[in-house]
C-alpha cells in the first residue's frame, strides 16, 4: 500500500556558503576552525611578516568597502527584482506569468560575468552607466532570477487556507497577499535569501573586470607593482574566507531563532 511507502526529504543545496548548526558537530567544528584559524593567521601575517604582508592589509580596506556597497546594493535590488518575479510565477494571468517565467528563465541560463559584459559593454553603446552602478544592476537582474523562485516557493507553502480566509474576511486577493501572505512568507524565504546574499558576496569579486575597486580589484592593483602576488591573493583570499564564514554563522543563527519563534 502506498502508506507503506517511505518519504523522502528533498535535498537542498545552495550557492553561499555551508549554514554552522550546533546539531551539525562536525560542520559546526569545521566553521570554527576555518574562522578563527583565519584570523590567527591574518594576525600573524600582519605582524609576525610585516615587510610582505602588513602593506597590503593597508592598501585593500577601500576595497573591502566597496564590495560590501556592491553585495547590499545588488542584494536589495535583487530582493525587488525576485518578489515581482516571483509574484508574476503565480499569477493565473498568462502574460505575466510568462513574462516572470521567461525572465527566470533566461537570466538563469546566462552566466553572471556575461551579463556583467552585456550591461556595462554593450549597452553602454546607448546609455551611460557608472560601472559601479552597473555592476550592482547586472547582479540584482541575474540573483532576482534566483530569487524568484525562492519568493514563489515561499508564497505556495503558505496553507491555501490563509488565503481563504482573508478573503472571507472581506479583503481582496491582494489585500489578502499584501497584508496575510507576504509576511508569512517572508520568515519562510529569509533563510534561503541569506544563503544568496553569501553567494553574491563572493560572486562580487567578478566586478573587478568593470574597473570597480572591489577587494580583489585593490589586491591585483597593489600586486602589480612588486609582483607579490601570492602574498596579496592569500590576504585576499583569507579576507573573503572570512567575510563568508561570518555571514554564514549570522544567517545560522537567524535561521535558530525563527525557528525556535514557530
Amino acid at each position: 500500500m502506498r502508506d507503506n511507502q517511505p518519504t523522502h526529504t528533498p535535498i537542498e543545496i545552495g550557492e553561499g556558503a555551508a549554514i554552522p548548526h550546533k546539531n551539525d558537530a562536525g560542520l559546526f567544528t569545521a566553521w570554527r576552525l576555518a574562522f578563527f584559524g583565519s584570523i590567527i593567521l591574518c594576525l600573524f601575517l600582519a605582524f609576525g611578516r610585516p615587510d610582505q604582508y602588513m602593506a597590503i592589509f593597508k592598501f585593500v580596506p577601500e576595497g573591502i568597502l566597496i564590495t560590501f556597497q556592491v553585495t547590499i546594493g545588488a542584494i536589495l535590488l535583487a530582493i525587488v527584482f525576485g518578489l515581482v518575479a516571483g509574484l508574476g510565477r503565480i499569477s493565473t494571468n498568462r502574460i505575466i506569468n510568462g513574462t516572470a517565467s521567461l525572465y527566470v528563465e533566461v537570466i538563469r541560463g546566462i552566466p553572471l560575468l556575461v551579463q556583467l559584459f552585456y550591461i556595462y559593454y554593450a549597452l553602454g553603446r546607448f546609455v551611460k552607466i557608472p560601472a559601479i552602478m552597473s555592476a550592482i544592476i547586472a547582479m540584482a537582474f541575474c540573483y532576482g532570477a534566483y530569487m524568484a523562485e525562492i519568493f514563489r516557493a515561499g508564497i505556495q507553502s503558505i496553507p491555501k487556507g490563509q488565503m481563504e480566509a482573508a478573503l472571507s474576511l472581506g479583503m481582496s486577493r491582494r489585500q489578502a497577499m499584501r497584508q496575510v501572505i507576504l509576511p508569512q512568507a517572508f520568515k519562510v524565504v529569509l533563510p534561503p535569501i541569506g544563503n544568496e546574499f553569501i553567494a553574491l558576496l563572493k560572486d562580487s569579486s567578478l566586478v573587478s573586470i568593470l574597473a570597480v575597486s572591489d577587494l580583489l580589484r585593490r589586491g591585483r592593483e597593489y600586486a602589480s607593482e612588486p609582483f607579490n602576488y601570492f602574498e596579496t591573493y592569500t590576504v585576499i583570499a583569507l579576507i573573503y574566507l572570512i567575510m563568508t564564514l561570518f555571514f554564514s554563522k549570522l544567517i545560522g543563527l537567524m535561521e535558530e531563532k525563527l525557528n525556535d519563534g514557530r
